[in-house]
């Protein structure tokens, strides 16, 4: 069996996830459903979301509603609390080195864009939904792999502008010097945010139940270093109904 929860980890948080993840496993076998002892983080693809082997796991908005959402069982999207979101809702964070004198995204238009992946939500539909038309999106993208590394290329010049998950740039501002050296711009429309998952053929609603326990049950410290606050039911028909940006989907 595989359970997979990379999409916020990062080394100064590991041992909290890991806490988190022991408190679901427990839970899950009080309601009589075996999972892994530990986490496979390297379990961030679309092999191991439809893996016939998944347990749980995490995964974006956009691969759900344009891969997995007829494939998969929708367990929940866990709530981070964010500012000025629907709970289970995030946005994206538009961000800019602080040094720039540019104030709206227009003026961005012959900047280089870094975004994580074609198939995020939050580091490229999102930004694409929010701009009105094609002529003020960014001449120039790089492809950087993560959040990170995102901010990472505008703090060092290579790139100009980001957009990054509201979750990603609140650990990013508490852990990452780079996002010291820049500044928000903008924010994009909220939006349903990182559905959790298990195996179509797995009881999603026993799973509601067992993670949502789970959550009651962290340690205020362990809370406070995830920056998680519940779970909600979020209908699939929410997640379907954001659109998908046409460059997008001609290569999905």
């Amino acid at each position: 069996m595989i359970a997979s929860l990379p999409m916020y980890d990062r080394p100064e948080i590991s041992g909290a996830v890991a806490s988190y993840w022991k408190l679901i496993h427990e839970s899950l076998a009080d309601h009589g459903q075996s999972s892994p002892t530990t986490l496979t983080q390297d379990g961030e693809d679309v092999d191991t979301w439809l893996s016939p082997e998944l347990c749980m796991c995490q995964t974006c908005g956009l691969p759900y509603r344009i891969w997995l959402h007829d494939k998969v069982g929708l367990v929940g999207t866990p709530d981070y609390a964010l500012d000025d979101c629907p709970p289970g809702f995030y946005r994206s964070v538009v961000v800019v080195h602080a040094d720039d004198q540019r104030d709206t995204l227009e003026e961005f238009r012959t900047g280089t864009l870094a975004f994580n992946s074609l198939f995020s939500q939050s580091g490229y539909a999102a930004l694409r939904n929010h701009l009105s038309t094609d002529t003020q999106w960014p001449e120039q993208q790089t492809n950087t792999g993560s959040h990170q590394a995102s901010i990472q290329a505008i703090a060092s010049g290579k790139a100009d502008i980001a957009s990054i998950d509201a979750v990603t740039w609140r650990l990013a501002e508490r852990y990452d010097k780079a996002a010291q050296q820049l500044r928000v711009l903008t924010y994009t429309e909220a939006t349903p945010g990182l559905p959790y998952i298990t195996v179509e053929h797995n009881d999603a609603t026993l799973f509601f139940k067992a993670v949502k326990l789970a959550i009651d049950a962290l340690s205020d410290t362990v809370r406070n270093q995830l920056g998680l606050r519940g779970l909600v039911f979020i209908d699939k028909s929410t997640y379907l109904a954001i659109p998908t940006p046409s460059d997008v989907l001609s290569r999905k």
